[in-house]
This record gives C-alpha cells, sequence and structure tokens, in this order.
C-alpha cells in the first residue's frame, strides 16, 4: 500500500511539473500575441494561463504536502490539502472571469477598438487548443486514476482553456472580416467559461472539504457490510473523502450471544470486503450487540451469566401453571465468605429478573468452585492398571459404555483424578450417555474412596 502512494505521489508530481513548464511557455505566447494584436480575446487567454501557472505550482506544492504521513497534528493525514489549493484555484478563475468581463464591458462601450490580428495570434490559439487537448486527456487519467481532487481541478481547468481558446480564435475571425467587436464579445464568452469551471470545480471541492459523502461509493458499501455473514443489520456509516482515500466509521449490530472471537472475525470479513471491493476506502469497524427474536431463555441466562463472570451449570427450567421457572448451580470460590456469595448471586438472579420479566421464578444453589490446577504426578503403574480394571469390569454392568481405553491416573494433594476414553452408540442422547457415564462414576469412587475427580470422554462407536 505504501509503495502504491508512493508511486501515485510521483506520477502526481511528475504531472504538475510537466503542466507548470508548458503553461508558462503558452502564457508568454499569448501575452506577446496580444499586444502586437490588440486582441483582447488573446490577452484574457494569456491571464488566463498566468492563472493556471500559479494554480499548478499551488498545485504541485499541495500534492507534496498531501502524501505526507499521518502526524500527531493530522491524524487523518493532509489529504485535503489538494482541494485546498483546489479551492485557491476557484478564487483565481472567478477574479479572473469578473476582470476580463469589466474589460470587455468597457471596449464594448468604445468605438476605436482596433484589433488586427496576424499569423502568431492564429497560430497560438491553436497550438494552445491542441496543447490544452492532450493535458486535459491526460490529467484527467491520472486523476482519475490517483484519487486527486488537485489534478481533476487542473483537468476540468484545461477542459475550459480549449472552448475559450475557441472564442478567442472566433473572435480574431470576426475582426478579421471588419467586426472588431467580435474580439470582445469572445472574451465575454471566455469570461463565461472561466466562471462556469470555477463554478464546477468550487462545488466538488466545497463537498471535499465539508466531508459530503459519495453518495454511489456509500450505498455499495451498504450492500457489502450487510451480504457478510454474521451483520444483522447497520447502525453508522459514515464516509468522507481524504484525498485519494475515503476515510470512515461503522457501527454494525451482531447477536449479543457471540463470543469475543466470532465478533473479531465477522469485523475483519467486514474490513476485509470492503477493502477488495474498494481499496481506496479504509474504515473502523465497531459492533453493537442486540438480543435476537429466536433466543432461548437458557441462552439468554447463560449470557446474563457469562456477562457478570460467574461460572452456572444444571440450569432447570420448568413451567408450573403458566409461569416459568429457574434454577441452576452457581460454582464460586470455595474460602470466600458466604456473604459475599451470597451478594453475587443475588445480583445474577436479579439481573435475570429484569431480563425476563418480573414473573420469573429464579432459585440458584452455590457450590464451591472445584480447583482449576492441581500439581500432580502419575500415579504407580498398580495403582493405574487396577483402577482401569475396574472401569473395564464395571462398564458392563452399567450397560452401553464400551471399549474403555487410554485410562490415566495421577496422584494430587485433593487425591486421585482419573480420565479415561470409552465408546457408546452414536444414537444415544446425550443425556443417556451422561446418565451412564455418571454411573458409572458412582460405581468406581465407591470401590476407590481416595478418587476426587472421574472424568470420562465417550466416543462413537467404530462401524463394524
Amino acid at each position: 500500500m505504501a509503495g502504491g502512494t508512493s508511486e501515485a505521489s510521483r506520477i502526481k508530481e511528475k504531472a504538475a511539473l510537466i503542466s507548470i513548464g508548458v503553461s508558462s511557455l503558452m502564457t508568454i505566447g499569448k501575452f506577446l500575441a496580444g499586444l502586437l494584436s490588440g486582441s483582447l480575446g488573446l490577452l484574457s487567454e494569456a491571464a488566463n494561463n498566468l492563472a493556471d501557472v500559479v494554480t499548478t505550482i499551488l498545485t504541485y506544492y499541495a500534492i507534496r504536502i498531501a502524501h505526507k504521513p499521518a502526524d500527531e497534528d493530522h491524524p487523518y493525514g493532509h489529504g485535503k490539502v489538494e482541494a485546498l489549493a483546489a479551492l485557491v484555484q476557484t478564487g483565481f478563475l472567478f477574479a479572473m472571469a469578473a476582470f476580463i468581463l469589466i474589460e470587455a464591458v468597457r471596449r464594448l462601450l468604445q468605438n476605436d477598438v482596433a484589433v488586427e490580428p496576424g499569423p502568431l495570434s492564429y497560430a497560438v490559439l491553436i497550438v494552445s487548443m491542441l496543447i490544452d487537448l492532450v493535458r486535459w486527456r491526460s490529467l484527467q487519467s491520472i486523476a482519475k486514476a490517483t484519487k486527486s481532487d488537485a489534478l481533476a481541478a487542473d483537468a476540468l481547468h484545461f477542459s475550459s482553456d480549449i472552448v475559450a481558446s475557441g472564442l478567442a480564435l472566433g473572435g480574431l475571425v470576426a475582426a478579421h472580416f471588419g467586426y472588431p467587436q467580435g474580439d470582445t464579445v469572445a472574451a465575454s464568452g471566455v469570461a463565461l467559461f472561466i466562471a462556469i469551471a470555477g463554478f464546477e470545480i468550487g462545488r466538488r471541492t466545497i463537498d471535499t472539504l465539508l466531508d459530503a459523502a459519495p453518495r454511489e461509493l456509500t450505498d455499495q458499501i451498504r450492500e457489502i457490510i450487510q451480504s457478510v455473514p454474521g451483520v444483522i443489520k447497520i447502525g453508522t456509516l459514515r464516509l468522507r473523502p481524504a484525498g485519494a482515500e475515503v476515510i470512515g466509521d461503522i457501527v454494525i449490530f451482531v447477536a449479543r450471544t457471540l463470543g469475543l472471537e466470532k465478533v473479531a472475525a465477522i469485523k475483519a470479513n467486514v474490513i476485509a470486503a470492503i477493502a477488495t471491493a474498494h481499496p481506496e476506502v479504509s474504515v473502523t469497524v465497531s459492533t453493537q450487540p442486540i438480543a435476537l427474536d429466536d433466543e432461548t431463555v437458557l441462552e439468554r441466562v447463560l449470557l446474563i451469566a457469562a456477562r457478570r463472570h460467574v461460572r452456572i451449570h444444571h440450569v432447570t427450567m420448568q413451567e408450573i401453571d403458566g409461569r416459568i421457572s429457574i434454577s441452576f448451580d452457581v460454582e464460586l470460590d470455595g474460602q470466600m465468605p458466604h456473604g459475599n456469595a451470597h451478594e453475587i448471586v443475588s445480583g445474577l438472579e436479579l439481573e435475570i429478573e429484569r431480563e425476563l420479566g418480573p414473573e420469573i421464578e429464579v432459585e440458584s444453589h452455590i457450590e464451591p468452585l472445584e480447583p482449576h490446577e492441581l500439581p500432580g504426578h502419575d500415579a504407580p503403574a498398580g495403582t493405574q492398571a487396577e483402577i482401569a480394571s475396574a472401569l473395564t469390569q464395571m462398564a458392563p454392568e452399567v450397560g452401553a459404555i464400551r471399549d474403555i481405553h487410554s485410562v490415566r491416573v495421577r496422584e494430587t494433594p485433593a487425591g486421585l483424578v482419573v480420565n479415561y476414553h470409552c465408546r457408546v452408540d452414536p444414537d444415544l442422547s446425550v443425556d443417556e450417555v451422561h446418565e451412564h457415564v455418571d454411573e458409572l462414576e458412582r460405581r468406581v469412587r465407591n470401590k476407590f474412596t481416595d478418587i476426587v475427580r472421574i472424568v470420562g470422554h465417550a466416543e462413537p462407536l467404530l462401524p463394524a
């Protein structure tokens, strides 16, 4: 991206320098031809080109400043300097148009104005039109490729110069055939086209300086965002031009039940989709959680607990005489004073009631949170073999559990921790498998009282 920006900067600076040189030569040629012929049209064209020189110099320096990197005082960069240069061009154009129009009126009120066009006058205007045609097409292409407001203003200016030179040429022809006032009328036409060009440049520049949203681009970005999976709706979409780039900030709504990683992935997908379609657009995406109509009561309860960083399990929901009753177990630090634990649980219950309504009955059971980390080491081989044998022998008595394997037994300060894998019929429900695994755990713990924890991992039976 940085390399592309640097290349675009070099292209724009080179185009501006060439334009300065050409405008300078054309200004000198038209001024000399105007003095020799006495043509106001040629002199107005010389003044037009002089303005071109001044404004193109401004454009050159504006482009150099615009590509400076962002800093503490300009966190969005310096791109709007180009728009400021284009605004200065607008002022020059209007001032020049007013001067030419005043001189044209003065000459129309006089009857002794002499215009004597010679070969130099015609040659200067014809060459000027050809050069402006080349400059217009070249700058228009470069401005479009580099998103340069200043070069776009130059291109529009030169397109009006072609028409203005044509009018001046027509005025010289009229003067040649005995209508000297035709030159003055042509000069008035030049002033009119200069004013029109100034108005168009000014309108576009003011839109840029006032952060006018690019309408078509806004609609396209909106469609792109709405096509990204996970985006429920768009809250805010603000875009503003900043030189060759478009900067924006977007707020999207996502399901509040989503995890942080999923929300981050949705944001990244939105930014990537926009960058793929419009590389010049740089956006910041924020998210707002929103409740969906299809959220279950269980999802809402678990979400509230997660927001309060409270672990709950065994959530039970009942409907009693048209009233919903919710109960669950809450795991809290076993060393915490019960008064503190009760305060935490009461706050959780109140928030659930506020979420689901006062008619909801909420009951909770506090139990000590089992430690997540226990120092330990592998139990002796004999102990491990004995427990593995007991699991294998008791599994058929429980039913449904097959192929006890990967048995591991570790000794910890709290007691033995046992982990094992088994296989079950894949068509059994989660409730059924859990019931069988729990029953096997109870039987083994009755035989080995020093076991504090058994974790059974059930896998589907392998196809025969």
